[in-house]
C-alpha cells in the first residue's frame, strides 16, 4: 500500500492544547447563553437587531444571504466530498478516502448530537425557516469540517507555489466566514451559535487529522513519523 499523499496533521500535544481551547470555548459560549452571561447576550441580540434593521432596508438582503447559505450549506459538501472519497479509494489511498469520509460525514452526526443535547430555540425574528435547533450551528460547523477537510488533504496541489496555496486558503476562509455571517444575517442564529459551530468544528476536525495521522496513515505505512 503506498503512503498517502495528504500531508499530516501537527504532533498530538499541540493537536490536543489547539482542540482543547476550541472545546474550552464551546463550553463557555454554552453556558453563557444557559446562564445569559451579558458578554454572550448583549452581543447576540445587537447583531440580530442590525440584521433585521439591514433586511428593513436593503429588499436584496434575504434574498442573497439565503442563496449562498444554501449553495454553501454542510449538505451540498457532504455530497461534493463523494467525489475526492471516490478518487481516494480509485487510487487505493484508503488513508485518505477514510479521513475526507470520517471527518465530513462524521461532522454530520457530531452536530446533530450537539444540537439535541444544547436544545436552543432558535431567534424568533428568524426571516427564512430552518429546521432544528440553534446551539450549535450546523452550517458552521459543518462547513468549516468540510472546508478543512479538503484544504489539508489536497493542499499539496499548490506545489512549491506559496502565493496559490495563500490564495487558495484565504479563499477557503472566507467561504467559512460567509456562509457564518449568513446565518447571523438571516436570523436563524445567534452570533454565539456561529461561533461555537466553528469551536465545535475545529475540534472534531483535529481530532480527526489525529485520528489519520495514528490510528490509519500508521497502520499502512508502519510509521506514525
Amino acid at each position: 500500500m503506498t503512503e498517502s499523499a495528504a500531508p499530516v496533521p501537527r504532533p498530538v500535544p499541540v493537536a490536543a492544547a489547539a482542540a482543547g481551547a476550541a472545546l474550552l470555548l464551546y463550553a463557555v459560549l454554552w453556558a453563557g447563553w444557559v446562564h445569559h452571561w451579558t458578554w454572550v447576550d448583549v452581543p447576540d441580540a445587537r447583531a440580530l437587531d442590525a440584521a433585521q434593521d439591514m433586511a428593513a432596508r436593503h429588499g436584496w438582503w434575504v434574498t442573497a444571504w439565503n442563496t449562498l447559505s444554501t449553495v454553501l450549506a454542510p449538505a451540498v459538501w457532504r455530497v461534493l466530498v463523494i467525489v475526492p472519497v471516490g478518487l481516494a479509494l480509485f487510487r487505493r489511498d484508503l488513508p485518505l478516502a477514510a479521513f475526507l469520509a470520517v471527518s465530513v460525514w462524521g461532522g454530520g452526526l457530531v452536530s446533530q448530537t450537539a444540537k439535541h443535547l444544547a436544545d436552543r430555540d432558535r431567534p424568533v425574528t428568524r426571516m427564512v425557516e430552518a429546521s432544528g435547533t440553534s446551539f450549535p450551528s450546523g452550517h458552521a460547523l459543518g462547513v468549516l469540517v468540510a472546508v478543512g477537510a479538503l484544504l489539508v488533504a489536497y493542499r499539496h496541489l499548490a506545489g512549491r507555489s506559496r502565493r496559490a496555496a495563500a490564495a487558495g486558503g484565504v479563499l477557503l476562509v472566507l467561504l467559512v466566514l460567509l456562509v457564518g455571517v449568513s446565518r447571523v444575517a438571516l436570523n436563524v442564529h445567534h452570533p454565539s451559535d456561529v461561533l461555537a459551530g466553528w469551536a465545535l468544528g475545529f475540534a472534531w476536525l483535529v481530532l480527526c487529522l489525529v485520528f489519520y495521522r495514528f490510528a490509519v496513515r500508521g497502520r499502512y505505512t508502519g510509521s506514525t513519523r
